[in-house]
């Protein structure tokens, strides 16, 4: 997919990313056992984004962390599970804590389903949370998002594209068609 329809600039993402910062806060009643791990690739730094603005509005700092879905996928064979190594970095006790997984676009739920996986092997969570910038539909298991920055409805024939600075040097989101 080429870059596409420009559907969201750095300030409309910027703007979303508060809004969610809110929500968070006010559902958890603040901010004390919350943490948040960002999916690897996009979801690390819309999670730094959402622990910057808790940093901000809060004046607390939250425990980060990373998700790395690969070993969980369904779409991989058990002997290639086991000899991929363990791309998560989680360097707190998640075990009775609000953990909030964060990623860039919700579609069928698979990359959800393997991510909540990925977190019950780093301890047994009070409550799981789930943010992301996009949701496109679609779903093929029965995950929702916790937290939207933006609902998407878009065709099966079209991509959506975050774009962070980190990966990308620019942030927005993006709407096109397969090519």
């Amino acid at each position: 997919m080429k870059d596409g329809t420009r559907v969201m600039d750095g300030t409309g993402v910027s703007r979303a990313l508060a809004r969610i910062t809110h929500e968070i806060i006010e559902r958890n009643n603040g901010v004390d056992d919350i943490c948040l791990l960002g999916i690897k690739r996009r979801g690390i730094s819309l999670a730094e984004a959402l622990a910057s603005n808790i940093k901000k509005f809060e004046g607390k700092e939250v425990p980060l962390g990373t998700i790395d879905i690969t070993r969980h996928r369904d779409d991989i064979s058990k002997t290639a599970k086991e000899e991929l190594k363990d791309g998560c970095h989680i360097p707190f006790d998640i075990t009775g804590k609000t953990v909030v997984m964060v990623d860039d676009v919700l579609f069928t739920g698979r990359t959800a389903r393997a991510a909540m996986e990925a977190v019950f092997a780093y301890g047994r969570p009070r409550k799981i949370q789930f943010a992301v910038l996009v949701d496109r539909g679609h779903r093929e298991l029965p995950i929702r998002a916790d937290y939207v920055g933006k609902n998407m409805p878009t065709s099966l024939n079209e991509m959506v594209k975050v774009k962070v600075d980190a990966f990308d040097r620019e942030t927005g989101v993006y709407i096109g068609t397969k090519e």
